[in-house]
């Protein structure tokens, strides 16, 4: 069996109404797919004023607003005329991107029709519930995470640590690698622009300390703050810029009263942005994979980041940035404090970043993906 005959139904919770690193590399397999002669056919959320075009075919669910996050949809099933559609596209593999209604709905589809299951883990969940001040639900999570996934037919998880975390918690030992790739074109260090950061109040000479992501308070803003008010507090030199948008704006702002906040960026203007840093600081233990720090490594940044799933697999401690506890502030602070002072360090850590970047190719990590489906597909055949 090859990439052509497979035939894909693809469910997701944001495919593309919010734009994020999951949804992002979700459209990108599905090109990748839809080039070697797959069909693909996507079922997920829609709204009238989506984050981008969406990559292939897509169906719309009937979804309503999450509550206290209303950006985001909770999809209410399959109802009947979603599974005469999927019925009549005929797939021989459903892959889900989350542990949700839809995305149970449709493993528990893929055993009454007989075709096995692919879940991708984007997101770890239940370390959201700490932010939210729910901590005690995470047991009740990881049970549920743990009778969703042993379902399935295999779980691509995108990095090692993460797999170690999936077999860890008992969610399946049926486990492969789903990594990301980037886009050299629009992350590498060409893209730094001294009349951008001039445009922003930054000079050549400042040292911009990065934050590139969603405003939301599970990427570790409070960690994040509170780290620059302890180097403010010690005198040392530096700027903050901050990349992107979010609820969580309008807090951020009143910690880091001093930071340039340049909003949302994207295409060729968000490789600018983050080439036009001097080092990003990702303190999140939210991720799976780290999209943003493997972006800032391409465009020859240092990363001090939380020593935490994806982060471990990407950062080189001591040779492309540093990995540090993520309850240790001052830790923090020590980190950036090196790379602030000494420009040959910056510099010496950023192009082993970039030269460890070079690995992570778009079109093999997908390849990867498809050879997961013909292997699932097969072993259902063989029994």
């Amino acid at each position: 069996m090859d990439v052509a005959q497979l035939r894909i139904a693809l469910f997701s919770g944001n495919y593309n109404y919010v734009r994020d690193g999951a949804n992002q590399a979700l459209n990108r397999l599905v090109g990748y797919l839809l080039r070697q002669g797959a069909a693909v056919r996507i079922y997920a959320p829609t709204t009238e004023t989506p984050a981008f075009e969406p990559t292939g075919d897509l169906v719309s669910i009937r979804s309503f607003p999450i509550p206290f996050r209303p950006e985001y949809r909770f999809a209410t099933g399959l109802p009947d005329e979603i599974k005469a559609d999927i019925t009549h596209f005929a797939p021989n593999v459903i892959h889900v991107s989350a542990p949700d209604l839809l995305g149970l709905r449709a493993v528990q589809l893929a055993e009454q029709i007989a075709i096995p299951a692919v879940a991708s883990l984007h997101t770890r969940f239940e370390t959201y519930l700490q932010y939210y001040k729910l901590g005690f639900l995470e047991p009740m999570m990881v049970s549920w995470f743990r009778s969703f996934y042993g379902r399935c037919d295999a779980v691509l998880a995108p990095s090692g640590s993460m797999a170690n975390v999936i077999r860890g918690q008992g969610l399946s030992d049926r486990v492969n690698i789903w990594a990301r790739g980037i886009d050299r074109a629009r992350f590498n260090p060409a893209q730094r622009s001294k009349d951008w950061r001039q445009s922003l109040g930054m000079g050549e000479d400042d040292v911009v300390i990065g934050f590139l992501g969603r405003l939301v308070m599970e990427k570790g803003l409070d960690c994040f703050s509170q780290t620059i008010q302890r180097l403010a507090a010690s005198g040392v030199p530096h700027k903050v810029l901050v990349v992107g948008e979010g609820p969580a704006r309008a807090w951020f702002e009143a910690q880091l009263p001093d930071a340039i906040f340049a909003g949302h960026q994207q295409d060729q203007a968000l490789g600018r942005a983050v080439a036009s840093m001097d080092l990003l600081f990702n303190p999140s233990v939210t991720e799976t994979f780290g999209n943003v720090t493997l972006e800032a490594m391409a465009c020859r940044l240092p990363v001090v980041a939380a020593r935490a799933t994806g982060s471990e697999n990407l950062v080189n401690d001591g040779v492309t940035g540093r990995l540090v506890d993520p309850t240790d502030i001052e830790g923090f602070a020590d980190a950036m404090t090196s790379y602030c002072r000494d420009p040959d360090l910056r510099a010496r850590h950023g192009a082993a970043g970039e030269a460890a970047s070079l690995s992570y190719d778009w079109d093999r990590i997908n390849q990867s993906v498809a050879d997961t489906y013909v292997k699932v597909i097969q072993d259902r055949a063989l029994g």
